[in-house]
Parts: C-alpha cells; sequence; structure tokens
C-alpha cells in the first residue's frame, strides 16, 4: 500500500468476463485482486498527493522550471496520459 496509513473501500461494476480474466490474472500472478488494480491505476498516472508532488518537484529540478510551470506542464502530461 502506498501514500498513507488509511484505506478506503470500493465497490467497482465489471463485466463478467472481465471480472473473472482479472480473477484468473490474479490467481496465475499469485498477486491480490487489489494488487493488479492499484498497479494499474498507477500506470495510468493516477497518484496521491505526496507521490504527485514529488514528481512535480523533481521534474521542476531537472527541467530547470519554476513551480508553476512545472504543476502546468505535470497536469498536461497526465491528462494526455489518461486520455491514452
Amino acid at each position: 500500500m502506498h501514500g498513507g496509513d488509511s484505506v478506503s473501500r470500493l465497490t467497482i461494476t465489471l463485466d463478467d468476463e472481465l471480472h473473472r480474466a482479472l480473477k484468473e490474472t490474479a490467481a496465475r500472478q499469485g498477486r491480490s485482486i487489489n494488487a493488479i488494480i492499484e498497479e494499474s491505476l498507477r500506470f495510468r498516472g493516477i497518484r496521491d498527493r505526496v507521490s504527485a508532488r514529488v514528481l512535480v518537484e523533481r521534474a521542476r529540478q531537472n527541467a530547470g522550471m519554476d513551480e508553476q510551470a512545472a504543476v502546468k506542464l505535470a497536469v498536461t502530461e497526465t491528462r494526455q496520459v489518461r486520455t491514452r
């Protein structure tokens, strides 16, 4: 688990075939469904606030940008990744 000590519960609705594929993948990989979903969210650019701030600060330092320009670039790039 990343991003803090608290945990939230979430209920989602999946197509039966997708749910079956998710369960089979979890079993085959010896991982939990939760771990696979969390990994997928991170892959799609979903980050907790602390991780996002660290990424923005690192990008800002590497690019020599001020904070406002770095945040604007981070938001733009995150949106691009999410729409793929």
